[in-house]
């Protein structure tokens, strides 16, 4: 009965999200604007963000307390849904995320999730591809820094 009870909560769950993220009713390309148009993809201006380009600074070596700090939320709030790897589990894996995306663009989308869905179209395609909506975790400015930090860390920067 138990069990019964958990499959039932799970598919209920995943149709949930699934349903949300279907509700996929964006503005048309001739909508945004053409200044985010003519920058490059994974640094298109979001509006209404806490953190823009330049707002991060990044030193070496890492803060350790800050790369374990972040170990934690991402063991608690983010390792079911990503992998440390380059592979997809339910979002894409984390391996070489600080490679290729600005450290502004991964806090906001950690911390702005819903706003960063709505205008940024690196993370539409993100939505697109995991068919998921990545929920808000409610995670702040200061741990989404330590998730930052761990982040970097998976990607060998010491």
């Amino acid at each position: 009965m138990k069990l019964h009870l958990r499959l039932t909560t799970v598919c209920l769950v995943g149709a949930i999200l699934f349903l949300g993220s279907c509700n996929n009713e964006g503005k048309s390309g001739e909508e945004k604007s053409s200044e985010a148009q003519d920058k490059p993809a994974d640094q298109a201006e979001v509006h209404g963000t806490e953190m823009k380009a330049g707002d991060i600074e990044l030193t070496t070596p890492l803060n350790q307390q800050w790369v374990t700090a972040g170990k934690g939320i991402y063991e608690l709030k983010c390792q079911s849904c990503h992998k440390l790897t380059d592979e997809r589990l339910v979002g894409p894996g984390w391996k070489d995320v600080t490679k290729r995306r600005q450290p502004e663009w991964i806090m906001n989308m950690i911390t702005n999730v819903d706003m960063m869905l709505e205008k940024d179209p690196e993370a539409q395609k993100l939505l697109e591809q995991c068919l998921v909506r990545m929920p808000n975790q409610n995670i702040s400015k200061d741990e989404s820094r330590h998730i930052l930090e761990f982040m970097r860390s998976n990607d060998g920067i010491q």
